[in-house]
């Protein structure tokens, strides 16, 4: 079925608010879950809602919290999240640290203990819209074999890059795994295979079974090349937010334990050459126009794609699994009808 942004926006936030979230900390992580619905990413999603509402239930959430902030250094923001929402802790830090970003340069965000964070571009997108350079990492429990190996010993530990221009920035935002836990949750929920590559299952055999994957491991992307940059990450996080190594990790894909991996923000200032955001945006206008390998396959820059989804779903709304709209619309309450008149 079909549901547009503002009916998709006012469930999600109207369920957090029913279960204790003010107002405002409820859009935001309304919006984190809703664009990432609009930009094709159901898997960060409103799949994840009912699970958010669990965790609330169970005391591992505090949706009231934007976690307590110490400066650390000059340009080092140190953020303990007390188990509060992962966009709430973030950009609370992040909007305390961008005023102090024209002198000092450079300055960082470190986090621990916030719930899960959603996709990384959005707060990069916040960082660029701010001016600046932005650098987003993040970490997770060990789902990621190492290359050579199929014990899950590392995190998804994705990373995402957004660099302004003078239109639209550059917005990069990858897992350092071949494909995010979440998109194998997401095949399990709607009873689909996974395709061939992805994961092993517990005993280490290649799988095809998102069933058997979220029991076993994913791979890194790029074999060697994904596993030193994912192990690179899990290192650089832990070792800048004081928290927990993947083995040890809980709390980003179950309902019972509390968060506790690491995030980290990097906010830049950019050169202030003259004409450089112009000279930015006619590069990558260059790489758009440089000649496609497929005949109707025009070439995109990290970003375009989703900016495009994005500003369709915007006009036109976005597909959802009728039963997951249905569920969300049980757990509020009132009942906020489902269609709106679009087609299914």
């Amino acid at each position: 079925m079909r549901v547009s942004e503002t009916a998709a926006l006012a469930l999600a936030t109207r369920l957090l608010e029913e279960h204790g979230a003010p107002r405002d900390h409820a859009a935001l992580q309304a919006r984190v879950l809703v664009t990432a619905e609009m930009k094709g990413h159901p898997s960060h999603g409103l799949y994840r809602l009912p699970r958010l509402v669990e965790r609330i239930e169970r005391g591992v959430i505090d949706p009231q919290t934007k976690g307590t902030q110490r400066w650390r250094a000059d340009a080092v923001l140190e953020v303990e999240g007390s188990s509060g929402f992962g966009p709430v802790v973030a950009m609370a830090a992040i909007e305390r640290l961008a005023p102090h970003i024209p002198d000092l340069g450079i300055g960082l965000v470190a986090v621990r203990n916030a719930n899960h964070l959603g996709m990384l571009a959005q707060y990069v997108e916040a960082i660029a819209a701010m001016g600046f350079v932005g650098i987003a990492l993040s970490s997770s429990e060990a789902l990621v074999h190492p290359f050579g190996g199929t014990r899950a010993m590392l995190g998804t530990n994705p990373i995402a890059i957004a660099v302004p221009t003078a239109e639209e920035p550059l917005v990069l935002d990858l897992a350092t795994s071949l494909v995010p836990m979440g998109r194998i949750h997401h095949h399990a929920a709607t009873g689909r295979p996974i395709p061939e590559g992805w994961a092993r299952d517990a005993a280490g055999n290649p799988t095809t079974d998102p069933g058997r994957a979220k029991a076993g491991a994913i791979a890194p992307f790029g074999d060697a090349k994904g596993y030193g940059l994912g192990i690179a990450m899990e290192l650089l996080v832990a070792a800048l937010a004081g928290s927990a190594l993947a083995p040890d990790v809980r709390g980003t894909l179950d309902s019972q334990s509390p968060c506790n991996k690491g995030d980290v923000f990097i906010l830049i200032e950019p050169s202030l050459a003259p004409g450089l955001p112009a000279r930015l945006s006619t590069y990558l206008d260059a790489v758009r126009g440089s000649p496609p390998a497929g005949a109707g396959e025009p070439v995109l820059v990290p970003g375009d794609r989703a900016r495009r989804r994005r500003a369709a779903a915007s006009r036109n709304g976005f597909e959802i699994d009728q039963r997951l709209w249905e569920d969300l619309n049980a757990l509020s309450r009132p009942r906020i009808l489902a269609f709106e008149g679009q087609g299914s």
